[in-house]
């Protein structure tokens, strides 16, 4: 027995030597062995890259939420007074099921179904994306085992906004169990690699409660937050524009409506939204449509597209508006094209059948012009192609042109098929003075851990069809749309400032069996304009599909109250100076850059302008608006120079000049609202550091809609 014993030490007492020299058992290293017990890895979630309007303005971004689990293992109880994991099933199932989407039974089948020697369960969809409030609400009920963990969600703060453009993103598990937010729509699908931004990672060592030892060294290793898209859009003018078609489609519940605002001059989109929508938070709203419909769906553009003809005439000199036609019916081959009353207006000028829409003008018109000859015009202004916009699934449309009679229906907007950003990018060279811009909506892309931009898009011109004389010819006549009492236009006058365009009613061809839908107000109506028309700021077209019309109302109406209320308030917002102002009264902004601020505002305090020095009398380093601008007397200069900065008062501001004033300042101002200054947070006089913070609040203007009386109201005509 001795010798046994004496020989099982010595052998116990050898292997001990052994592992203390070598360091490893069985081939492998203690330490390491250790170190994988005791060592834990704590994930640091990156942020998904924001979605941001033209000025900096949040319309998607992430923001702190939780992660529900319950833990079912008894060993977490282990050396604990209070219990740990979940006690009671059915008691907590009831609790959480007032609390998440999922009720009683399925929590509870959570709990029974689990595999055996499960630690812990989630529970899906229901367990992730919890708000704060939720979350403190469960805490509170005191529950054994439930726990949270932090977790990211996307936040819409806008709610409906520019939604079929922005699209929505939403948490999915990987193979691994992973969860990462994913985009499935618009902007935040077709960028999802540039917002997803990569997770990083601290390692350190833990007792055997998980708890990190206290001479434990943690190694992190920094998450690096997704690329932020910047945005051409103006979160003001979206806002104008979603709050017009919300007014739009509660009066006259219409079966789709889109609107486009774009700078004629850039291409650039300011806002872009579409009816139905939804809110990309809770998809709440969201149809079996996923389509961006201003680029990836098609329809006959009905007589908005004749503006294009027109151009196309005066370039190639065959347009007489004093000559006289036969109105009412034109005969090609066995076909009878008709002017949208059946019987016409007699003889009437060119010009008169081009107010009223006259299909048969553009007949006529044709003959003089010859139909190759338009459809190439047509091809040059961009239809039946790709515009090129940074976003995907763009529709090319299809330009009818294989027979005359095709090619003569194309000339007015039937047949032919084309897309809303293809119309606005056609617009753009008469609105721009004959300078063809492509329409885009990303204006840069920003890498947030470096601040270095990644991408940044410029405004592109095109070759264009017509010439300046041309396009400044065109918008004369487009003018008079509006203002001559044969116009179909009339109802789009805005209050004070002169606008043109053009007026549309399209069939809408049936899904099956050819031709077109039949019946009162089954129509596609819409609307191309801009203004001011001397020198468009902005350019706007409005689509608004089988609205319900009540007796006395017309198809002209909901596409009236849309353009206009959009362009008044979106041109006041950009301080455009109205038109209903003498010349003489106006004055035209030189480029103070270099010059003396104290100089510069007597001069522009004489003119009767408004300057506000941005800092100390000095040297002028920026001005806002930019050199050129035609201001009216009282319109706001900004004046950047250096040095500290005293607070103005800032009511009755618009929020651009607000941003404006930010920018220059550097100050940390924050924006309360929409709309106009109504209130600051610290009065005027103040000097300020950058670290006070200012708040700002803004409110709406009034919508003013002019009613035009009876007497003024025409029946709604097919081609107008």
């Amino acid at each position: 027995m001795l010798l046994l014993f004496g020989g099982l030490f010595f052998l116990l007492f050898g292997r001990m030597l052994q592992i203390q020299i070598t360091g490893q058992i069985d081939g492998r290293a203690l330490a390491a062995m250790a170190d994988q017990k005791y060592l834990r890895e704590s994930v640091l979630k990156a942020n998904r890259g924001q979605i941001v309007d033209r000025s900096g303005e949040v319309i998607a971004t992430d923001t702190l939420s939780y992660r529900l689990i319950a833990v079912l293992s008894q060993d977490a109880s282990k050396g604990s007074k209070k219990p740990q994991h979940v006690t009671d099933f059915e008691h907590t199932a009831e609790v959480l099921s007032k609390y998440i989407d999922m009720d009683k039974e399925a929590i509870l089948k959570r709990f029974t179904g689990a595999k055996e020697g499960a630690y812990q369960v989630e529970f899906g969809k229901a367990g992730r994306s919890i708000s704060n409030e939720t979350a403190d609400a469960i805490k509170k009920e005191d529950l054994p085992g439930i726990r949270f963990f932090e977790d990211k969600k996307r936040l819409y703060p806008n709610g409906n906004f520019a939604s079929y453009l922005v699209g929505f993103a939403m948490p999915e598990e990987d193979e691994d169990k992973n969860v990462k937010t994913v985009g499935k729509m618009g902007l935040e699908k077709t960028y999802n690699k540039q917002l997803t931004g990569t997770d990083g990672k601290a390692d350190f060592k833990t007792d055997r409660w998980g708890i990190q030892l206290r001479d434990s060294k943690k190694n992190i290793e920094a998450p690096k937050d997704g690329q932020t898209i910047q945005l051409t859009l103006d979160k003001t003018i979206e806002n104008f524009t979603e709050d017009a078609l919300n007014r739009a489609e509660e009066k006259y519940h219409p079966e789709k409506m889109l609107a486009v605002v774009v700078n004629p001059k850039t291409g650039e989109i300011l806002s872009m939204s579409q009816r139905p929508s939804f809110h990309p938070g809770t998809r709440e709203g969201l149809t079996g449509n996923w389509l961006n419909e201003a680029v990836e769906e098609t329809f006959e553009p009905g007589s908005t597209m004749k503006m294009f003809t027109l151009a196309a005439a005066i370039e190639e000199n065959k347009w007489d508006p004093n000559a006289y036609y036969k109105s009412g019916h034109y005969e090609i081959y066995d076909q009878t094209i008709r002017d949208v009353n059946k019987v016409g207006w007699g003889m009437i000028t060119f010009l008169e059948g081009f107010q009223r829409s006259s299909n048969v003008s553009m007949a006529y018109l044709l003959e003089k012009l010859g139909d190759q000859t338009l459809i190439e015009y047509f091809e040059e202004f961009g239809f039946g192609k790709k515009v090129g916009i940074d976003l995907p699934n763009e529709a090319s449309g299809i330009l009818l042109a294989n027979y005359p009679s095709e090619r003569l229906t194309t000339s007015y907007g039937q047949g032919s098929t084309v897309t809303p950003i293809q119309m606005v990018q056609a617009a753009t060279a008469i609105a721009n003075n004959g300078k063809m811009m492509t329409p885009y909506v990303i204006d840069q892309i920003i890498d947030p851990n470096t601040d270095k931009v990644v991408e940044k898009h410029e405004p592109a011109e095109k070759k264009s069809p017509i010439s300046e004389k041309t396009a400044k010819h065109v918008r004369e006549i487009l003018e008079s749309v509006i203002t001559s009492e044969h116009g179909t236009g009339k109802k789009f006058a805005l209050d004070g400032y002169d606008a043109g365009g053009k007026t549309g009613t399209a069939q809408i061809p049936k899904t099956s069996g050819g031709g077109y839908i039949a019946g009162d107000g089954n129509y596609l109506y819409s609307f191309l304009g801009m203004a001011p028309i001397d020198d468009p700021q902005l350019l706007t077209y409005v689509l608004v599909q089988k609205p319900k019309l009540k007796a006395g109302q017309y198809g002209s109406d909901p596409t009236s109250e849309i353009f206009t209320s959009i362009m008044e308030s979106s041109l006041k917002y950009l301080n455009i100076a109205p038109d209903a102002v003498q010349p003489d009264e106006s004055l035209k902004l030189k480029d103070y850059t270099g010059e003396s601020s104290e100089k510069v505002t007597a001069s522009l305090t004489e003119a009767g302008l408004k300057p506000i020095v941005v800092g100390e009398p000095g040297e002028v380093a920026e001005q806002s608006p930019s050199v050129n601008t035609k201001l009216t007397k009282g319109s706001l200069v900004l004046l950047k120079t250096s040095g500290a900065t005293t607070l103005p008062d800032f009511t009755g501001w618009s929020k651009k000049q607000v941003l404006v004033f930010k920018s220059f300042s550097g100050l940390d101002i924050r924006l309360n609202g929409e709309g106009f200054v109504v209130k600051q947070s610290l009065s005027s006089g103040a000097s300020v550091s950058d670290n006070d913070p200012i708040v700002i609040t803004l409110e709406e203007p009034e919508q003013h809609n002019q009613t035009k009386p009876e007497s003024e109201e025409e029946p709604e005509i097919i081609g107008g």
